[in-house]
């Protein structure tokens, strides 16, 4: 948890909404979007990169919901360099109590080729709507996109050109994650010696992670005198993603003898934001992930397990209660009571309303009939699962009997709710989750393909929980459904109908007007 100090204070700017978004398959609903606002709002992120308020109407009503409902983090729209979208962008976000524009320009010899402009007319056009951006919002970002790739002269120049306009903050992209820890601290360091007005404002690192060196980069750049990170939770992001907020926030805080500046995050919430991020997003995070991966802080070395009994720093140099992770992971039971369940959701940072407890206790005693005992890991899937699930659910799982051979195919038969109206159907496939697809299909005829099914178990043993995570894609749209049960047939059937209640949200706020069952629904 932060403390008082007076260390030089780095700014954390979360674009997770934003730029982890972009992330193929990783969109998220309205609901969701607003949930992870709130925590990280409640975490002490000081800028949050809300959405990209032209790209949709359901990214503008986002963007705009969060900035009403903010409190104590700036909200900060993203725009491209025209009047367009810097009006919508400060319409979606002045009703914030801290509001922000971000507006950006691709400045590479690469990035100038698409809009097809000589150096002058960039240059031009990043005075002109730097300028508008200011005359609407006295908080305003700029950003020359891939700005490491860019000849250092004409960098310079064009951040002169947007501080002279009014922005408050530059950022520095690395946006195809090409430069090297070295670099990434040369440019800093060149801009504030190079540029006049360079000392006035407010240098940003915006770093992606194709070379595997995003959070090296951003912390060189602090090093060299930047004072803001933009980051996403669990590293989220196009590509190989973004630099990570958990890592960049760890390292100053485990390090600080060699990194001593502060950030105003509560690192005591950042687990519990990683496990949602990553059940509203479908992106497992990997075992061995720096900080929130499940091996972060397990020991199975003989050697690693008799240093840590006798010293936990002999391997360990952090603790897990310093990200949120709760030492007392006592096993729950069928005999435990909703008071009990509340205080142990409570104690690992879910606070829930009465009407979601309520759900979640009856799949809890469910679960706890069928596992001797219910771990922490459990629950956190219990919890995720009833909020990824808790959307628009125009299909539903009401029954599913599958029957398994040595030989044949597999044969599963289905009653599944398609707009409240229950129809039985019985399939075949390869696999006894393949023939559950197909009774899915049967009902719900669909062009969607199956980009990703992945399986993991929550806890170990043959009782464990597995979550499962589904990917589809469908004329360009891509979306993915999670769920988690001990019957990993019905976790992957319930995360396959769970990925085309998503598509169809998808579908209805592209095509307003379009009735799904006209469209999709063609049940016999």
């Amino acid at each position: 948890m932060s403390t008082e100090t007076k260390q030089p204070r780095v700014l954390i700017f979360d674009t997770t909404l934003r730029d982890g978004e972009q992330s193929p398959g990783a969109t998220m609903t309205h609901a969701e979007k607003l949930e992870i606002a709130g925590l990280l709002d409640d975490m002490g992120v000081d800028i949050i990169e809300a959405g990209f308020p032209i790209a949709s109407e359901g990214d503008f009503e986002a963007v705009s919901e969060i900035a009403k409902r903010s409190r104590n983090s700036t909200i900060c729209g993203l725009a491209r360099a025209n009047y367009a979208d810097i009006d919508r962008c400060w319409e979606a976000v002045k009703h914030a109590a801290r509001p922000r524009i971000h507006t950006f320009i691709g400045t590479s010899p690469l990035h100038r080729a698409i809009p097809n402009l000589t150096m002058d007319q960039m240059a031009e056009r990043i005075h002109e709507t730097v300028t508008h951006a200011r005359n609407l919002c006295d908080n305003v970002q700029w950003s020359p996109m891939d700005a490491t790739r860019t000849e250092h002269d004409y960098l310079c120049r064009v951040v002169e050109i947007a501080i002279r306009a009014g922005a408050t903050t530059i950022n520095i992209p690395d946006t195809v994650g090409y430069t090297y820890p070295f670099e990434s601290a040369k440019i800093i360091r060149m801009l504030l010696e190079r540029v006049p007005g360079a000392d006035t404002i407010t240098f940003a690192t915006h770093c992606h992670n194709d070379l595997g060196m995003a959070t090296a980069n951003a912390l060189a750049a602090v090093e060299a005198g930047a004072r803001q990170i933009e980051c996403t939770i669990n590293g989220l992001g196009e590509r190989a993603g973004n630099t990570a907020l958990e890592e960049v926030v760890m390292a100053m805080r485990v390090r600080n003898d060699i990194l001593p500046y502060s950030t105003g995050i509560d690192t005591t919430k950042i687990m519990n934001l990683s496990r949602r991020v990553s059940q509203v997003s479908g992106f497992p995070v990997q075992f061995n992930k720096a900080i929130v991966g499940k091996n972060a802080f397990l020991h199975e070395s003989g050697i690693h397990q008799d240093g840590v009994l006798k010293n936990v720093q002999t391997f360990e140099i952090m603790r897990p209660e310093d990200i949120g992770i709760t030492s007392n992971n006592i096993a729950m039971g069928k005999h435990s009571g909703r008071a009990a369940l509340r205080s142990k959701l409570k104690e690992m940072g879910f606070d829930l309303a009465d009407n979601q407890l309520n759900d979640v206790f009856v799949r809890f005693k469910a679960l706890a009939d069928r596992k001797k005992e219910v771990y922490d890991e459990d629950l956190v899937a219990l919890v995720s699962d009833e909020q990824t699930n808790d959307a628009y659910e125009y299909l539903q799982l009401k029954k599913l009997r599958v029957i398994c051979g040595t030989d044949g195919p597999q044969e599963a038969e289905m009653v599944l709710s398609v707009d409240g109206v229950d129809h039985t159907i019985d399939a075949t496939g390869d696999g006894p989750v393949d023939a559950a697809f197909n009774c899915v299909k049967m009902l719900f005829p669909h062009q969607a393909r199956l980009e990703l099914y992945q399986v993991h178990a929550v806890t170990e043993g043959t009782d464990a929980q597995a979550t499962v995570s589904v990917r589809l894609q469908e004329n360009g749209r891509m979306v993915t459904g999670s769920s988690a049960d001990t019957d990993t047939i019905v976790a992957s059937t319930r995360a396959y109908i769970n990925a085309l209640n998503r598509l169809i949200v998808r579908r209805q706020k592209s095509n307003p007007g379009d009735d799904v069952k006209t469209v999709s629904y063609h049940a016999e």
